[in-house]
């Protein structure tokens, strides 16, 4: 039984224009105590994908669909929504400087969650958020839980938006982008971190990246995002015994050789010839550039006539593993 069953889901803007759609129908489910990896470029929906289950879309922007977890998220009020942020799902943003408070100590912004939603007095949440710090990386001998955003390294406070992620123990994390204004050293300390606190607590996982690699060591399933839309999914291990949409594709031969050298080698004549770092030529077109065709028809070296003028249904692969494309497999020769 799923904890999170996302069905039909479309986030739409109003523009003099008209209405311009910035996701378009996903469907997903994520079982309790799973990971699921979403993947793609800049600009493709992955956070606003998460923006929309945690109820944080812009005044501007209405979503539809349904986000049932234990109830329809679209359809609760703000104040039945407070309840759950932090408590039921907790979420670790990619820019940790603007999601702490800059004019608050670290302590007291950790110790906060469990106040509003466990109802602990002063002591006992100061109490357990010190050892919810401890267990980041972050021991009271070290860090005076009295310190300040400010006087913390990048690393360090992205230790603190774990912990204040975690300190619930909520039932579903969500992962935006974690590691992106990090070095590679603390990138991989941080993913670990994230990957052992879900594991120990039986948590469910999103982890939103724009890097395969991370979502091959850290996910169970995965989700392939371009322009709003999901264009392939399945098992992670299947997705990539099997990369079945140019998009993926794509992505994968954009890995350095020396990551996977191998497998990615095999990829380059498909998207850059002469050994070249392999790149996706063009860019993800901008919302209201959609057309009713396939949203990577412009980019895409297996395109034909119908891919211009009709979006491909998804088709089944494998059992779990499917792909929104014409030609699924297909190479050019």
């Amino acid at each position: 039984m799923n904890l999170l069953s996302v069905k039909n889901l479309t986030v739409h803007t109003e523009q003099p224009s008209g209405s311009i759609n910035i996701l378009d129908n996903l469907s997903f489910g994520l079982e309790p105590g799973k990971s699921l990896g979403v993947v793609g470029e800049s600009g493709c929906g992955k956070s606003m994908m998460a923006f929309s289950i945690m109820g944080l879309l812009p005044d501007n922007m209405i979503a539809s669909g349904e986000i049932q977890f234990g109830g329809d998220l679209l359809s609760l009020p703000e104040k039945e929504l407070c309840k759950i942020r932090g408590n039921r799902i907790g979420m670790v943003f990619q820019e940790p400087m603007t999601a702490l408070n800059p004019v608050l100590p670290i302590g007291f912004q950790v110790a906060e969650s469990l106040r509003l939603h466990k109802n602990l007095s002063r002591h006992q949440a100061q109490k357990q958020a010190s050892k919810v710090l401890d267990r980041v990386g972050l021991p009271s001998q070290n860090f005076s839980r009295s310190l300040y955003p400010h006087q913390l390294s990048g690393g360090q406070r992205q230790r603190v938006v774990i912990a204040i992620a975690m300190v619930c123990k909520p039932e579903l994390i969500i992962a935006d982008e974690p590691t992106t204004a990090l070095d590679v050293t603390i990138q991989e300390q941080i993913l670990a971190l994230i990957s052992e606190l879900v594991e120990e607590e039986n948590m469910a996982l999103i982890l939103i990246t724009h890097d395969l690699g991370v979502v091959a060591e850290n996910t169970d399933l995965m989700l392939v995002m371009y322009a709003g839309r999901i264009v392939e999914r399945g098992p992670t291990n299947k997705v990539f015994e099997n990369l079945a949409h140019p998009y993926t594709r794509g992505l994968f031969a954009s890995i350095p050789d020396s990551e996977n050298p191998e497998a990615v080698q095999g990829l380059q004549s498909e998207f850059s010839p002469k050994n070249r770092l392999s790149t996706i030529p063009g860019r993800v077109p901008e919302f209201w550039e959609l057309s009713k065709g396939c949203a990577f028809y412009g980019r895409c070296s297996r395109a034909q006539a119908k891919c211009s003028s009709e979006f491909p249904d998804e088709i089944r692969l494998t059992l779990g593993h499917s792909a929104a494309c014409f030609f699924p497999f297909e190479q050019n020769q």
